[in-house]
């Protein structure tokens, strides 16, 4: 199998509420966007792959479980103290979880999608 290029794609019910948050919150810059009717997408640059933010989802008012949604997008970052920061300055509570294996800090997306901000330095130790 010849790959080209890898994404994953989120089906959204608040659609441009999870637009903003991933724009926004993460700053991808987005590739491209399509409307047509009820359907609307944004792609984002997503390291090297893309994030696809598409309707036709189902949101929870609260993160869904693992059951709901097994998926978790990751984003690994340099300085998570920073990342706490503005994680804060966007309007979200957040804590930052430490573990053996690195420290995180889990938070939801407006559909409740489970959404990780994890510290590089330990992630490349651990692996």
């Amino acid at each position: 199998m010849d790959i080209n290029k890898t994404g994953i794609i989120i089906n959204t019910e608040k659609y441009d509420e999870c637009v903003s948050f991933y724009k926004n919150l993460f700053s991808l810059e987005v590739l491209f966007k399509k409307d047509e009717g009820d359907f609307k997408l944004t792609s984002f640059e997503f390291g090297g792959a893309y994030l696809l933010v598409e309707t036709g989802g189902l949101a929870k008012d609260k993160q869904k479980s693992i059951s709901e949604n097994s998926t978790k997008i990751r984003f690994n970052v340099t300085d998570i103290e920073r990342a706490l920061e503005e994680v804060i300055q966007y309007g979200i509570a957040a804590k930052i979880e430490t573990y053996e294996w690195g420290r995180t800090i889990n938070i939801s997306d407006p559909d409740g999608n489970r959404v990780g901000i994890r510290d590089i330095p330990k992630l490349c130790r651990s692996l």
